[in-house]
């Protein structure tokens, strides 16, 4: 009973380390009995398993030969038998690296690091955000989660790849959610508006379910699902359609407008726009005040979030508060 649960212990270990072993076994014996078979030729144990062991391998140096009959009968049978395990192994271990390395590509490897970032969807706008984020911090890793995807877009060293369903629990722990640190939710664009925003805020829901301290991004093209997706716990949502009329409206007021707007996004690109927390001894002053403290740092001061709220451009004699968020663009 023992020894087949040993066997079935054994048939369960993966496929190269049962090969190896055994070779091992295979070189172990063949070095054993030819040593006790010849031992002039063979003086020692180790000589036995090297010859066995150059003998498998098809190397062949010929330091080591048997002399006698029966220690080249047992030569043709550990090479008839040993070779063909040794080179049955290296097939195994040629066919195991391949066939690993595609289905890293094809995502349906688990992701086993931590402190992530989770994308999920793949679009134009994603290429741009991995892009921007790899320039800033080229240490970043980066999880994408898609499943209309069949490989990995962007199979660089930082950019991992996990092909399926975002709002399922098994798709959730390849990608590792409980170790991640943040996540993008993008808006599907082979869906209509409403059901891309319901599948938005689902997979927020999924995600804060296995990882309730997971900062959130989402993506929200209707309005009507704006406050559906803080219920659901987005820190952080973008109204793309919100923010696309907004420049549609100023390009109408003022001609040309879009462009000058992109050339400025375009300048401010990576983390120069940007809020920091007001320091003490700007604690007090106004707004116009802390302005000009801010320049000789070469920091242009825009605004002031104030818990929730946000103000833009707001009165020169407005004052800084403590816990107040200073907008600014930074060098």
């Amino acid at each position: 009973m023992k020894a087949h649960s040993l066997a079935a212990s054994f048939l369960r270990w993966p496929i190269i380390g049962r090969v190896l072993t055994i070779i091992g076994v295979v070189v172990f014996l063949f070095g054993t009995v030819i040593h006790f078979l010849e031992p002039e030729t063979f003086p020692t144990l180790f000589d036995g398993i090297w010859w066995a062991i150059v003998t498998t391998s098809t190397v062949g140096y010929g330091d080591f030969v048997p002399e006698s009959t029966i220690g080249r009968i047992v030569t043709i049978l550990l090479i008839l038998g040993g070779t063909g395990f040794v080179t049955y192994y290296f097939v195994t271990l040629s066919a195991t690296a391949v066939s690993n390395q595609n289905a890293y590509v094809e995502g349906k490897i688990s992701y086993k690091g931590n402190k992530h970032v989770l994308i999920v969807g793949w679009n134009e706008r994603v290429r741009e955000t991995i892009t921007q984020l790899t320039a800033i911090a080229p240490s970043i890793e980066i999880l994408l989660i898609d499943e209309t995807l069949d490989r990995n877009p962007h199979p660089t060293k930082n950019i991992h790849f996990i092909k399926g369903n975002p709002t399922l629990d098994e798709t959730l722990e390849r990608a590792n959610v409980q170790q991640a640190e943040m996540v993008v939710i993008t808006a599907d664009q082979n869906k209509d508006e409403v059901h891309s925003d319901m599948a938005s805020i689902l997979t927020l829901v999924a995600m804060k379910g296995i990882n309730p301290n997971i900062y959130s991004i989402v993506e929200i093209l209707t309005s009507q699902q704006v406050n559906n997706a803080k219920r659901a716990g987005a820190d952080e949502i973008i109204r793309t359609n919100h923010l696309s009329s907004y420049v549609m409206i100023n390009s109408v007021v003022s001609h040309g407008m879009s462009d000058a707007l992109l050339t400025m996004l375009d300048q401010l690109k990576g983390s120069k726009l940007k809020f920091i927390v007001a320091t003490h001894d700007l604690i007090g002053k106004t707004f116009s005040e802390t302005s000009s403290c801010l320049l000789h740092e070469k920091k242009l001061l825009l605004g002031i979030k104030r818990g929730c709220d946000s103000y833009v451009n707001p009165d020169l004699s407005m004052i800084i508060e403590k816990n107040d968020e200073l907008l600014v663009i930074s060098n």
